[in-house]
């Protein structure tokens, strides 16, 4: 058995563990948002954290996860991180939707890092998560949206 912690929930599984996180997310937890693109780290597309780091998990084993702390997409709209998905929205950044869950994970380390990103920024980011339907701009656009929700007070911070 592997014991490791998943959107905040102790889980333990029983497969190989050389078996990829992103199969055991999939097939073992039903957490179907992370996505298959490659197969090989270069799309992005499984991208999730393992103790608030961006890794692919296609390429990530169970046994480098044993003990762990994963977070995938569904994990997110319970963190103050869930703005990025509120962002996503209002730009209407997806199309198909396929590489988003991916995008939306590597833009949280992305503004975990930065909270302010440039434009550069988010270029050097976000240029190792391709997007099929080239919504560069509008995830662009979504992210320092994010940046500015997470930014800006809540919205009784200024009552006595």
């Amino acid at each position: 058995m592997i014991r490791l912690t998943v959107n905040g929930t102790p889980r333990e599984v029983d497969v190989p563990d050389d078996v990829p996180l992103l199969w055991v997310l999939r097939e073992e937890l039903a957490l179907t948002g992370t996505k298959f693109g490659c197969g090989m780290a270069l799309c992005g597309a499984c991208t999730v954290h393992l103790d608030g780091k961006p890794v692919r998990s296609c390429v990530t084993r169970l046994r480098e996860a044993s003990g762990k702390e994963v977070t995938t997409i569904e994990g997110v709209a319970a963190t103050p991180m869930r703005v990025l998905q509120e962002a996503w929205a209002l730009e209407g950044t997806p199309q198909c939707g396929y590489c988003q869950p991916g995008q939306i994970m590597s833009a949280i380390a992305l503004l975990r890092a930065k909270p302010r990103p440039t434009d550069a920024d988010v270029d050097a980011v976000m240029s190792a998560n391709l997007c099929r339907c080239a919504t560069y701009v509008r995830i662009r656009r979504a992210i320092h949206r994010a940046a500015d929700m997470l930014a800006a007070p809540p919205p009784d911070a200024n009552k006595p």
